[in-house]
């Protein structure tokens, strides 16, 4: 893939920032989006640049995932030192001094008839089925005819519309609710701040990324992988065409490093 003229541009200055955040989505992003959520797996070619920009000089890697901590960390297989947002935000792993989500007796008992209202759904709707997080639910969707879907997250809005303090969100193919009310714009800003990056580059693929997309400044590049309706100002077409937008960057900012002297360093 050659990369647009203006996507270069924008990669090269980003290459030479002091101290740089690669905070990245994966489902969609790193990895095609696959049936059943347990097989995705990132391309071994992004795998591969992750890896690289994570060895460079003043540079942070980050996943941020609409996913539980604990399925990001079994299909990301992410490097020891990447930092971790999951659960769109309501999880986070910023090193092992971290304290683990925890939640209220409210919080757990609101959880706990969110998760039955969406298991009666599933029961009664084809296709459908449930994905259990820390602080929330999921209804999926993607092997239901449209139809099914459609009234699937129709009842399950019908239900939860009684419910205060839940975040009930689309995504492709999928409902979220959460009982803590968090999203990937915040958690980027949480990484920007420990990580003290001077710029970011930021990409996913669905509508909740966009919270992050919306909280990039001008000296960050934001991507769009796919189509839809986007704040970021570049997009690409596949997570293929993204991997090679994360090698081109890898070489910048070797290149970067090289010019300042820094290759003998670590840093992340």
């Amino acid at each position: 893939m050659v990369l647009e003229p203006d996507l270069h541009a924008a990669l090269a200055a980003l290459a030479s920032t002091p101290r740089l955040l690669v905070a990245l989505d994966f489902d969609g992003t790193l990895a095609p989006l696959v049936e059943r959520a347990e097989d995705a797996r990132a391309l071994p070619s992004s795998a591969g640049a992750v890896r690289a920009l994570a060895a460079l000089p003043a540079t942070t890697t980050a996943l941020i995932s609409g996913r539980a901590l604990a399925s990001l960390r079994v299909v990301a297989d992410p490097a020891p030192d990447t930092m971790l947002i999951g659960s769109h935000g309501a999880e986070t792993w910023t090193g092992p001094d971290g304290a683990p989500l925890a939640l209220t007796p409210g919080q757990a008992d609101l959880l706990a008839r969110a998760v039955e209202v969406v298991e009666r759904t599933v029961d009664a709707h084809e296709g459908t089925w449930t994905e259990f997080k820390p602080a929330g639910v999921v209804l999926h969707t993607r092997s239901a005819a449209d139809s099914v879907a459609d009234a699937a997250v129709a009842a399950v809005r019908a239900e939860l519309a009684h419910l205060e303090d839940l975040s009930v969100t689309d995504g492709k193919r999928v409902l979220e609710i959460s009982v803590v009310k968090a999203d990937k714009g915040q958690g980027l800003a949480l990484l920007r701040e420990a990580t003290g990056a001077t710029a970011v580059l930021f990409a996913g693929d669905d509508v909740t990324d966009e919270d992050a997309q919306r909280t990039l400044g001008p000296d960050d590049v934001g991507i769009r992988i796919g189509p839809g309706e986007t704040a970021a100002p570049f997009t690409v077409a596949t997570p293929e065409d993204f991997a090679a937008v994360l090698h081109e960057l890898v070489a910048l900012r070797t290149a970067s490093a090289h010019s300042r002297g820094t290759c003998h360093t670590t840093g992340a």
